[in-house]
C-alpha cells in the first residue's frame, strides 16, 4: 500500500496529469499519465482565435466618423496649446522702455490699429492682439484719439487702454483780461484743436481760465464751454453779491469786473480797485479809467501798442469813461472769477482814486490830496529813472538831462478838478 501510494505522487512530483475516470477514482485501465514539459503545464489548453471584425465596423463612414474624431482631438490640443501661448503673450510685459503717446487716426481699424502699435513699438505680436480683441468682443469699442501707453504695457493692458477710451487730455489756458478776439486768435492758432470758429463771441461771454480738451477737438466746441462756464460763475458771484452793490444786472458785474481786470494784476489788489469804482459810481463820479479809452479805440484788438496820446482822452467814444456817465455799454475784455468776486464784494473803503506806485502795485487815497501826493512821488520815480538810465547811456554828459514830461495820468491828477478827480495810470 506503502509502494502504490509512492508511484502515484511520484509522477506528480515530475509534472506528470493524470486522466481519471468518472467516478474519480484513479486506476485500472482508465487511468492514463500524459507526460509533459513544465513549460507545456503552464501554457492553456486551448488558445482562443483572435475575432474578426464585423461588417459595420468596417463600414466607410464608421472609419470616416473615427478619422474625424481622432483629428477633433488633434484640434482640440493645438487650440489649446495656442490659447496658452497666446494667453502668455497676452499678459506678458510689452517691448516700451517708457511711457508712450500715440494718436490713433480717425476711421482705423482693428488691423490698422495692431499695425501702428507695431510700428510704434507698443506691441510685438499684433496678430495676438487682433485676435485678442476679437475673442473679447472689443474691436467695436476702439476709438481714436492719442492715447498714452505705461512702460512695459502688456497686449491685455494696451487693449484696455484703447477701450476705456481716455484719451490724453491737453491743456489749454486763457488768460484773465483778454478780449474774445484777442481769445479767438489764440485758440485759431492751436495746431491740437480743429475746425474754424464761425463768429467772435461776444466781449465777456467766456470765462479765462485752464481747460482740458483731447487732441481735434473743434474751436467751436471749446468756445461753448468757455461760454457755459462764464454763465455758471457769473450766476454763483451774482448771487452772493453785496447786498448795496450800485449794480442792476450780472451784466453790469461783469463789465465793471473787465475794467477791474485791465487796471490790475495784483490779486491783494483787486477789492481795493473794485472799491475805488463802486464808490465812484455811488456818488455819480466817473470812472475815468484809461482802459476803456483803449477799447474805444482799437475795440477787440485789445492794445494800442504806444502810450494814449492827450487828444483820446477826450475823444468821444461809447467806452470812454473819462467822457461818458457811468459804465460803459459793455465790457472792454472777459474777467476771470477773482475780478468777478471782487467787484461783487469789494473792499470796504471810501478810496476814490489810485495811482501807479511805479512797482507793479498802486498807492490809493481817499482825497485828492493825498492822490496828488502819490502822483507826485510817481513822476519823481520817473525822472529818477530816466535820469539813471541817460546816465549810464552817456556818462560823459557834462549837464543832467531835462526832466521827462508826466505821464498823461500824471498830468491828468494834478489839472483834476475835486468834482471830477483823475483815478488811475496806466499799468
Amino acid at each position: 500500500m506503502a509502494d502504490s501510494t509512492d508511484q502515484i505522487s511520484d509522477p506528480l512530483a515530475r509534472g506528470s496529469s493524470f486522466a481519471a475516470d468518472p467516478s474519480g477514482r484513479f486506476g485500472g485501465d482508465s487511468r492514463r499519465i500524459t507526460p509533459r514539459s513544465p513549460r507545456a503545464a503552464l501554457e492553456p489548453d486551448r488558445v482562443p482565435m483572435p475575432t474578426k471584425w464585423s461588417k459595420s465596423a468596417r463600414h466607410p463612414m464608421v472609419i470616416a466618423g473615427n478619422a474625424v474624431f481622432t483629428i477633433l482631438i488633434l484640434l482640440t490640443i493645438l487650440i489649446g496649446v495656442g490659447f496658452a501661448v497666446g494667453k502668455h503673450r497676452f499678459d506678458a510685459p510689452g517691448p516700451l522702455t517708457e511711457d508712450k503717446i500715440v494718436n490713433i487716426p480717425p476711421r482705423s481699424g482693428i488691423r490698422d490699429i495692431a499695425d501702428l502699435l507695431t510700428k510704434e513699438g507698443v506691441i510685438e505680436h499684433p496678430l495676438t492682439f487682433i485676435v485678442g480683441s476679437l475673442l473679447a468682443k472689443t474691436h467695436e469699442e476702439l476709438r481714436f484719439g492719442e492715447y498714452q501707453f505705461s512702460k512695459q504695457a502688456s497686449l491685455h493692458d494696451v487693449l484696455n487702454t484703447l477701450v476705456s477710451n481716455k484719451v490724453v487730455q491737453h491743456q489749454i489756458t486763457v488768460a484773465e483780461g483778454l478780449t474774445s478776439e484777442q481769445i479767438v486768435q489764440r485758440l485759431l492758432e492751436s495746431d491740437m484743436l480743429a475746425g474754424n470758429i464761425r463768429e467772435i463771441p461776444h466781449e465777456g461771454t467766456m470765462l479765462p481760465e485752464s481747460y482740458r480738451f483731447p487732441r481735434g477737438t473743434p474751436r467751436d466746441q471749446v468756445v461753448q464751454r468757455m461760454q457755459q462756464s462764464q454763465k455758471r460763475v457769473v450766476q454763483e458771484v451774482w448771487e452772493h453779491r453785496a447786498p448795496d452793490l450800485p449794480l442792476r444786472t450780472p451784466d453790469q458785474l461783469v463789465t465793471l469786473a473787465s475794467i477791474v481786470e485791465k487796471e490790475t494784476g495784483r490779486s491783494d489788489e483787486r477789492t481795493r480797485v473794485a472799491a475805488v469804482f463802486v464808490n465812484r459810481l455811488k456818488q455819480h463820479m466817473k470812472l475815468q479809467s484809461d482802459p476803456t479809452i483803449i477799447y474805444g479805440l482799437v475795440g477787440g484788438k485789445g492794445t494800442l501798442g504806444r502810450p494814449i496820446q492827450r487828444g483820446e482822452i477826450e475823444q468821444p467814444t461809447p467806452y470812454n469813461t473819462y467822457v461818458i456817465e457811468g459804465l460803459p455799454p459793455g465790457p472792454i475784455a472777459n474777467p476771470g472769477r477773482a475780478a468777478l468776486e471782487a467787484v461783487a464784494n469789494p473792499a470796504r473803503t471810501k478810496e476814490l482814486y489810485f495811482v501807479a506806485d511805479g512797482t507793479g502795485g498802486h498807492t490809493f487815497s481817499e482825497t485828492l490830496d493825498q492822490h496828488q501826493k502819490g502822483v507826485a512821488r510817481l513822476r519823481a520815480l520817473e525822472q529818477q529813472r530816466d535820469g539813471t538810465a541817460a546816465a549810464a547811456a552817456d556818462p560823459v554828459a557834462a549837464a543832467p538831462a531835462p526832466a521827462p514830461a508826466p505821464t498823461p495820468a500824471a498830468r491828468r491828477a494834478t489839472q483834476a478838478s475835486p468834482r471830477q478827480p483823475a483815478s488811475t495810470t496806466p499799468r
